[in-house]
């Protein structure tokens, strides 16, 4: 899924600041009901905004600061996109590299001067672990991904998919079924991938040990930055993925 900027907030500008952060929460709060007054702060600190202060220290926020606030939840939400990569992004429109209101269907249109590499490397936005809602019987599973019932039957062989209790699959199942009928058109097979598996249970367990303690923390904004380390893991490691098996398929191509 790719993000769009259309919906962009206007370069960082003097409007009147006149919401206070309460104001803030429950404006935004309709649209994002897991936020709380210490995500805002938390983003704060991390400098994606930066409200006014009062002589007293109370925090003045303005239209502009509330649609920067929108435009970070949006991305985390609906394409998981680490801070660091959203923070590049309002950079640039601060700068007016990226003009506000322009769309565009790549999320690194505000990037500038990205390596090659990462250009082509896929982002976090694609293995985000995002709440399995959906139920999908065995029959819908095989109609909406276009698999064989032979192949799926493989996958679950070999840990690649696995039913729910009751037998019925998830979002996560529907997203590996399509990436591997991606990968069949190659001639890749699900006895082929179990290494993908295997690669992906190594590093969940050497990332866990990364946010684990970090969960384990009291308070929102302890979970916010366990959450946001996750984002941030998942995209670096997707991109050496990628940037290791680039290189090594450089190399097959090129003959060494």
């Amino acid at each position: 899924m790719s993000a769009s900027l259309g919906s962009m907030p206007a370069p960082r500008g003097n409007a009147a600041a006149t919401l206070t952060i309460g104001d803030v929460l429950a404006h935004l709060k309709v649209d994002f009901p897991d936020l709380t007054i210490s995500k805002i702060r938390f983003l704060e600190d991390q400098g994606l905004v930066q409200p006014e202060r009062t002589p007293s220290g109370y925090r003045k926020f303005a239209a502009g600061d509330v649609a920067r606030l929108r435009y970070v939840l949006s991305q985390q939400r609906d394409h998981y996109l680490p801070l660091r990569v959203i923070k590049e992004q309002l950079d640039a429109i601060d700068r007016g590299l990226v003009p506000p209101g322009t769309s565009t269907d790549s999320p690194r249109a505000a990037h500038v001067a990205v390596a090659s590499i990462e250009d082509n490397a896929p982002t976090a936005e694609h293995f985000r672990p995002a709440p399995a809602a959906m139920r999908l019987s065995r029959e819908e599973l095989l109609n909406a991904t276009g698999l064989r019932a032979d192949q799926l039957s493989e996958l679950e062989q070999f840990g690649l998919i696995n039913p729910k209790p009751g037998g019925h699959y998830d979002d996560d199942a529907l997203a590996v079924a399509k990436i591997v009928v991606d990968l069949a058109r190659f001639g890749l097979e699900g006895r082929h991938l179990r290494a993908f598996r295997t690669a992906a249970e190594r590093e969940v367990g050497l990332f866990s040990q990364v946010v684990g303690p970090m969960s384990r923390q009291r308070g929102s904004e302890a979970k916010a930055r366990a959450g946001e380390t996750v984002r941030e893991l998942a995209a670096l490691s997707v991109r050496l993925h990628a940037a290791l098996v680039q290189i090594g398929l450089r190399e097959v191509v090129g003959g060494g």
